[in-house]
């Protein structure tokens, strides 16, 4: 509920900030009923800032969603191809096979701990995890088969060990990856810009005027914490959580 309120108040104190101004505006300059708005090149030229930042707003948010997707896609392949490694190791004689799941479940433990707050902190990953994923990964080349079967379920489990390096390194880099800082500052200046020329040409009317700079204010906003919290895609009202990973662990 708090990571909801947030995104809440900042789009409502947009939204308050454009009345304030609207309505200081109309006090300190108070409308010519006999001028027109803004007409010719000036209107031309607002239209033109409103869809150029459409536009880039329109860039940014699919961008910043594939990458919050892609996270979410490394997750659920890394812990599905550990879960994959502990069903395997079910297969493999003792003492092998009991010190894999072992070290399988230390490895989730590590990542469902101290890594997820590393993420949510827009952190690299510690050393911890690669440890523990080593140690896990001569568990299973240290075994020996001796079966066809066997030879069968060491193969694997090797290969699903290489699908938890490859979502691991994946889910590394979505964790520190983040917006080009120029992206930033277009949004920020775009929507202060876009928003400034509904102040130059708005309508006669307060109530309209007021109705329109709200109602642009809240909607940019909105987008902009939308956009941020999609950029953290470990924190965040909609980051993801380590449930995928507890689900398979947390009863074995």
């Amino acid at each position: 509920m708090s990571n909801l309120l947030v995104p809440v108040l900042i789009v409502f104190g947009a939204a308050l900030l454009g009345m304030g101004s609207i309505m200081l505006k109309h006090r300190i300059f108070p409308p010519d009923p006999d001028t027109e708005p803004g007409e010719g090149v000036g209107e031309y030229i607002a239209m033109m800032v409103g869809v150029l930042y459409a536009l880039v707003l329109g860039i940014v948010l699919v961008s910043v969603w594939e990458s919050r997707d892609n996270a979410e896609s490394s997750v659920r392949s890394e812990a599905s191809s550990l879960n994959q490694v502990y069903i395997l190791a079910q297969d493999i004689p003792a003492p092998a096979g009991p010190q894999i799941q072992q070290d399988v479940k230390a490895y989730a433990s590590v990542v469902t701990g101290s890594e997820w707050d590393q993420m949510a902190a827009h952190e690299p990953l510690g050393d911890a995890g690669w440890q523990s994923l080593t140690k896990l990964t001569d568990a299973v080349e240290a075994y020996q088969p001796v079966t066809a079967v066997q030879q069968n379920v060491s193969a694997q489990a090797l290969s699903q060990l290489s699908t938890v390096y490859d979502s691991r390194r994946s889910r590394n880099g979505e964790s520190t990856d983040s917006l080009s800082p120029i992206l930033w500052i277009g949004l920020i200046l775009g929507g202060v810009l876009t928003v400034s020329f509904v102040f130059c040409f708005g309508v006669q009317r307060r109530g309209n005027h007021l109705a329109m700079v709200m109602g642009l204010t809240g909607l940019i906003g909105f987008l902009v914490v939308l956009v941020f919290d999609l950029n953290h895609p470990f924190s965040g009202s909609m980051g993801i959580d380590s449930g995928v990973f507890t689900q398979y662990f947390s009863n074995t």
